[in-house]
């Protein structure tokens, strides 16, 4: 066995294609936002993914057992980041989400979802690959759950759905029994119904956002018109699109925040049926070369930092997706190295670089 580690083992394909995508988000962030107030933001998105990249070169070359060691000193150092939003957070329409540093707005809730990667990686590894007992199981669900917490305190519904995967995907990999998948499935139908009846944990607005898409037309102009517009964005790209710069929803200003959350509806009303479904058939290829990448991991601790990182990517594009073509609510949600936003692209890219990590590991003693 080799003891060297390289560069040669770098997943070359992996990055060639999360580097296409990025230039598709460059280019259609442009496109999207010529007649809005958002003009110039490419330019941000594209420092942003040359800062990505270097850190996730960065990471990549740090052992990511080291990594695992720090995993609790980096949770604790996030819920007191998660504290201090509270605190002394900045506002921005409504919510208190980001901590303001200069120049530059920090939202800690995205870095939460590396650390919670890494965090549950190392507690179901440590477990021995035994059968899961209800201690294992809460312990998992409360190191998870209180981060979740405060940031649906924000409040931020959608990033704090973020890192339910993580916590599933430990609790699936790391043996739980399906009785007790059962049972637990079971008693949170039973806490999700009572929150959302007591009108404390979910906001009435938070409400009227996640039902809206049942049916927009009930309220076009109020809680409907996001995801009304969007349909109509996405149904009138055609098969082929209407072309670079010339989507009447978007150039009109009709369609909101095109270069962020409604990214994909800007794309497949310039692009039509035919690039929306080349950007998800590229989503496809990377989601199947990081579970490949998972399957050759050295050990379990490896594979479950891969399948974690896979878990966030899946349900993030998903409920993206899903809500640009009415079948998920609105949550705020961004689709993975496309919608713009300096937080969301490094964390991906830190993500991708710990992916890489473990790749480069796999041959070493």
């Amino acid at each position: 066995m080799r003891k060297i580690m390289s560069f040669g083992d770098f997943d070359w394909p992996l990055l060639g294609m999360v580097l296409t995508l990025c230039t598709i988000s460059v280019f259609e962030i442009y496109s999207a936002t010529q007649h809005t107030k958002f003009v110039g933001f490419q330019v941000k998105q594209f420092y942003w993914v040359l800062g990505g990249l270097v850190l996730m070169f960065v990471i990549s070359r740090v052992d990511y057992h080291r990594l695992l060691d720090f995993a609790y000193w980096a949770y604790g150092a996030c819920l007191l980041s998660l504290v201090a939003v509270k605190l002394v957070g900045t506002r921005v329409m409504g919510a208190r989400r980001w901590i303001r540093l200069g120049p530059i707005h920090f939202q800690p809730s995205e870095w939460v979802k590396l650390v919670l990667i890494l965090l549950m990686a190392h507690y179901f590894a440590n477990l021995g690959g035994r059968r899961l007992t209800w201690i294992d199981i809460f312990k998992a669900i409360g190191l998870v759950g209180v981060p979740m917490l405060l940031v649906v305190t924000q409040p931020d519904l959608g990033t704090a759905l973020t890192y339910s995967p993580i916590l599933l995907a430990g609790l699936f990999l790391g043996g739980i029994h399906w009785r007790q998948a059962v049972l637990l499935i079971a008693v949170s139908m039973v806490v999700l119904v009572g929150a959302w009846s007591s009108g404390k944990v979910v906001k009435p607005y938070q409400k009227a956002r996640l039902t809206s898409f049942l049916n927009p037309d009930e309220d076009p102009r109020g809680k409907g018109y996001h995801v009304r517009q969007s349909l109509i964005a996405v149904g009138s790209g055609g098969i082929w699109g209407q072309g670079a710069e010339k989507g009447t929803q978007t150039q009109g200003d009709f369609l909101p925040i095109p270069h962020a959350d409604f990214i994909f509806a800007a794309f497949s009303e310039e692009h039509g049926f035919v690039g929306a479904i080349l950007v998800l058939l590229l989503y496809f290829v990377i989601l199947m070369r990081l579970i490949q990448n998972a399957q050759t991991a050295a050990d379990m601790p490896g594979a479950l930092l891969v399948m974690g990182v896979v878990a966030v990517l899946t349900f993030q594009i998903l409920v993206n997706v899903g809500m640009v073509i009415g079948l998920m609510p609105v949550t705020g949600i961004p689709l993975p190295l496309m919608s713009y936003g300096g937080s969301s692209v490094l964390f991906t890219f830190l993500a991708l670089g710990v992916v890489m990590n473990v790749r480069m590991r796999r041959f070493v003693n």
